[in-house]
């Protein structure tokens, strides 16, 4: 086996965006799964509403290696990957002086969180315009932006939990954004009432949006429509 593929510091992030075909096998992914969590990897089955796919996995490892093993575990079980999203976790620039408990928890979060079902993931990155471009700005007036739209994020505590991770270099955004939320209008008034922020009004560009509920995998593949033949 090859050796572990590990951070400096913090998890590997793969969100995998899978269709159910006529040939996928929910046992098959049952085994996928666990042989990734028996290897130490968290994952979060979340089914997805609309066309863009049937269901998420969202795995976190230190080992990039067993999220590759999942990826080609549940391909083998007849799940099309339609999308994914590779990132890790990190503690923001803007963020060095937290607690350690709380950079603790961006580097290592346990996932998911308790009661919030609501699920949505999208890419986002800082625009690099010829009037807008956030990499020229000051670092001390983009650390303002950032605390202000922190703050923002914080009205929004017990609600909704936000993991951002860092993907520059690694993927096609420079972020991907995972919230957990109470409620599906939890999820639309966190990213409605930050879009007002200028960190993100003027600063942000966004990818595409998708939106689940998370459940057992058994649940989530049931739903889906992977049911044992």
């Amino acid at each position: 086996m090859s050796e572990p593929v590990t951070p400096a510091e913090g998890l590997g992030v793969l969100h995998l965006f899978c269709r159910v075909g006529p040939l996928a096998d929910p046992e098959g992914v049952g085994t996928a799964v666990t042989a990734a969590e028996a290897a130490g990897a968290q994952v979060v089955p979340v089914a997805i509403l609309g066309h863009k796919a049937d269901i998420a996995l969202m795995a976190l490892s230190d080992d990039l290696w067993r999220l590759r093993d999942l990826q080609t575990g549940v391909a083998a079980a007849g799940l099309e990957v339609v999308d994914s999203y590779l990132s890790l976790t990190e503690v923001s620039e803007y963020a060095a002086g937290i607690p350690d408990e709380m950079k603790e928890a961006r580097l290592r979060p346990v996932l998911p969180p308790a009661d919030k079902p609501a699920w949505c993931f999208y890419p986002m990155s800082k625009r690099r315009g010829e009037q807008d471009n956030w990499f020229t700005l000051p670092f001390e007036e983009r650390s303002g932006l950032m605390h202000e739209h922190g703050s923002s994020g914080r009205k929004f505590a017990g609600r909704v939990v936000q993991l951002i991770t860092a993907s520059t270099g690694v993927d096609d955004f420079e972020w991907g954004v995972t919230l957990f939320g109470q409620r599906p209008d939890d999820l639309k008034d966190v990213v409605y009432t930050l879009r007002y922020d200028r960190a993100s009004a003027v600063y942000a560009d966004f990818g595409p949006f998708y939106t689940g509920l998370v459940a057992s995998l058994d649940e989530v593949l049931d739903r889906a429509g992977c049911r044992a033949g």
